[in-house]
């Protein structure tokens, strides 16, 4: 019987062709869950829009051509007249979708047509809207504003820890109670994921103690947890809803069902309406982030520290929006002319 020399190792043990840049549906499911879940809600509604717009117009939106992507930029500016940033995540998350699969787009016709489209939106008027930076000032206001029982004492912990940690709404939604824990110096708040780390790594925001007890992030959130821990909250979400008879979401006597976590978008409604009470405007959850960076940029913080305690990546640009007009009025040349 003669030998049989066995298959080369990178040969399919069956024969028929196989489609190399295919996904199977569970490897497209974790692709997919592979982005955050506010990037993918975006992308989501994005790609959807692009590859509808695609099918009436009988073109391939995968791998897309530079021409069907500027194309489709066009139509967008032509038909809704968005804010550049909004056609620049679309170009953004079909360029997401090619390199998912291992493809690419030529974006470059697509973004010359974006750059036209700046100059017109710019001299028409339109401006790119950033949350207001919110002072201390301002802090203690809306701190004032709280009132008494155990929302207002939510209410204040949410505030002073949005700002003591430089938070992303999204970072505070997700804090468990066991995320915290009170050190000798301060506290030390575990936060599990965010925008910048997207395995998931972790990190650890450290609070220090305040100068006054009114504005201290440290009593206050201790406090805060003295009170969940009366009602029996050892576990679970930290930020929680609050019933109209006081009673925290997710214990026995407690209307309503399930854990009762406040999301990011209610994590907001707090801030704008607490801002809204000391007549305050433009204000946002994020003004708190953009607030707490400003003031430590105005204190002479090095921009490392504060990017770290911020949890922006060492080359973020967008920490800079913060500590560049902080500089521009410390260190203005105008201050030194005698005006």
């Amino acid at each position: 019987m003669p030998d049989i020399e066995p298959a080369p190792p990178y040969l399919p043990a069956e024969t028929g062709e196989v489609d190399q840049d295919a996904l199977t549906p569970a490897a497209a499911e974790r692709v997919a869950d592979g982005w955050a879940p506010n990037t993918r809600r975006a992308f989501a509604h994005d790609w959807e829009n692009f590859t509808s717009w695609c099918a009436a117009h009988h073109r391939r939106p995968l791998p897309a051509t530079g021409a069907t992507l500027a194309n489709y930029v066009v139509h967008l500016i032509e038909v809704e007249a968005p804010a550049p940033a909004t056609v620049e995540r679309v170009i953004g998350t079909v360029q997401a979708h090619h390199r998912a699969v291992d493809l690419a787009v030529n974006a470059t016709p697509a973004r010359l047509a974006l750059r036209s489209y700046r100059r017109d939106w710019a001299a028409g008027g339109g401006r790119v809207k950033q949350a207001a930076a919110l002072t201390v000032d301002q802090l203690r206001a809306m701190l004032t504003a709280t009132g008494d029982g155990l929302v207002g004492l939510r209410d204040r912990a949410l505030l002073l820890l949005g700002f003591a940690m430089m938070a992303r709404r999204s970072e505070l939604a997700a804090l468990n109670v066991d995320d915290v824990r009170v050190v000798d110096d301060g506290l030390e708040v575990f936060v599990a994921t965010s925008k910048t780390d997207k395995d998931s790594v972790g990190a650890v925001a450290r609070i220090p103690y305040g100068t006054l007890a009114q504005t201290c992030p440290v009593r206050t959130v201790c406090a805060y947890l003295n009170a969940l821990t009366e009602a029996g909250v050892t576990e679970g979400p930290l930020l929680r809803s609050v019933d109209r008879h006081g009673r925290l979401a997710g214990t026995a006597e407690a209307a309503g069902r399930g854990t009762g976590r406040i999301s990011g978008a209610g994590i907001n409604l707090v801030v704008k309406r607490l801002a809204e009470e000391v007549g305050l405007d433009g204000v946002t959850a994020h003004s708190l982030r953009a607030g707490s960076a400003t003031a430590a940029a105005m204190a002479g913080v090095p921009r490392a520290q504060i990017a770290h305690q911020g949890r922006w990546e060492p080359q973020s640009t967008a920490v800079d929006s913060y500590i560049r007009p902080a500089d521009a009025w410390r260190d203005n040349p105008m201050r030194r002319v005698g005006l």
